[in-house]
């Protein structure tokens, strides 16, 4: 995992560089009040989302760890709380022209409800390859979808120019005050619901759900410590951080769609150099980790996005300061990626062993190895056979095999007790 420092201090406690020192009379472009109004604007809009205590992680970090459970909000993110405090501030005249956005999925949901509640005309553009059940929902709030493009960036950019064509409002996904204010409501519920929390995770993208949060934390509890998470194969924060600007990456890899994001917003970077304290990144692997601890022990469904708050905990527990509150910010998770990403986090949990074996080619054979498999207490889920690889000898045949197991010393047992009984285990 790697760390870099934003704010005040850093983890040391040491003050940070004069490269990334914010301008002593710079103000912020979003204050506490703001987030306040924004409030006021949400009422009986967006839910007060329930914060849930986990035993499991509490035990891990060795201090109380709550959730906030964001992935339970209309529209299954924080998305909501920006789109509609940014539509509701628009001016008669530019709700009657519409508006216009573009997201792969939790942002589309947002605008076109956030629109749809307060009467406004929205466009969304899409990748053509965004999940089905996302582009779905969002037709089903009441927005007009639009596919273009493989990506986001490029869903962005037919967004803009249909505003320009049309003269449709572009609601940007972070880079806003009115969204970032908007996601600032979220601090402030947290801090009525665990007022002795220490320490808050959030996921990070472009930076608006952190700097709101941040914004209105700093201002009431400048104790608390906020942390930010990002992907490792789309970690545009600590770059951006170290070069005291928004950087921009050359390539994006990444399972966590939600804060897949190539470059900090502007508005945002502003307030996370100055207001947050560390932004982390964690691995892959950690991320489909958590997914999977989400939905068995907190029995909690949530994006890959949303669980890395709880990759950050479960990669270096004992760097937290409790209490801490780790936002889970999206549920809206397509079912073939839940099922791909549980499988992977089986696997690095090492509860999911994949391997490939050599047999001779005759009867029984594969019966033999399946009794070898039951004694060693494996569970087999997906047997395939190759026969017609150049490699194999006349009489052999390749057979890989996927297995539940009970963690990695089980997985190492399964391994060596095979090789014991004399099969050739290729991997």
């Amino acid at each position: 995992m790697v760390h870099s420092s934003t704010g005040p201090r850093n983890a040391a406690g040491s003050a940070p560089s004069a490269a990334s020192a914010p301008h002593p009379d710079a103000a912020p472009p979003v204050c506490l009040e703001d987030v306040r109004l924004a409030r006021k604007t949400l009422e009986g809009v967006a839910r007060t989302t329930a914060v849930e205590g986990s035993r499991h992680l509490s035990s891990l970090v060795g201090a109380p760890v709550q959730l906030k459970c964001e992935n339970l909000q209309r529209t299954g993110s924080f998305k909501l709380r920006g789109a509609y405090v940014r539509i509701a501030g628009l001016s008669p005249e530019e709700r009657r022209r519409g508006v216009v956005a573009a997201s792969a999925g939790n942002h589309a949901q947002g605008v076109a409800l956030a629109a749809s509640l307060l009467g406004v005309e929205s466009t969304v553009f899409m990748p053509v390859g965004a999940p089905l059940p996302k582009v779905a929902a969002t037709r089903k709030y009441g927005a007009r979808v639009r596919l273009h493009g493989q990506v986001v960036d490029e869903s962005l950019r037919a967004a803009e120019e249909f505003a320009r064509r049309t003269g449709a409002v572009l609601i940007h996904p972070f880079d806003h005050r009115d969204i970032v204010a908007g996601q600032g409501t979220i601090g402030l519920e947290l801090l009525e619901q665990c007022p002795s929390v220490r320490t808050i995770v959030v996921g990070v993208g472009g930076g608006g759900l952190i700097a709101g949060i941040a914004v209105a934390v700093k201002a009431l509890r400048p104790d608390v410590r906020v942390v930010g998470v990002q992907a490792e194969g789309a970690a545009a924060y600590p770059p951006s951080l170290a070069a005291g600007a928004p950087v921009a990456l050359e390539s994006l890899a990444t399972m966590a769609d939600g804060i897949k994001v190539g470059r900090p917003g502007d508005i945002p970077f502003g307030i996370a150099r100055t207001l947050v304290d560390e932004v982390r990144t964690v691995s892959e692997d950690a991320l489909s980790s958590a997914l999977l601890l989400c939905l068995e022990r907190a029995k909690m469904v949530v994006e890959p996005a949303g669980a890395a708050p709880v990759a950050a905990l479960g990669s270096a527990p004992e760097s937290f300061e409790g209490p801490v509150v780790a936002v889970l910010s999206g549920g809206n998770v397509d079912p073939l990626v839940l099922q791909r990403t549980l499988r992977h986090g089986m696997a690095a949990a090492g509860r999911y062993l994949s391997l490939r074996l050599r047999l001779r080619d005759r009867p029984g054979a594969l019966a033999e190895l399946m009794a070898a498999l039951s004694g060693l207490d494996a569970n087999v889920l997906d047997v395939s056979h190759v026969r017609t690889d150049p490699r194999l000898g006349l009489d052999e045949v390749e057979v890989e095999l996927h297995m539940e197991t009970k963690g990695p010393e089980h997985c190492v047992e399964v391994a060596s007790g095979l090789r014991d009984a004399g099969y050739r285990v290729m991997s």
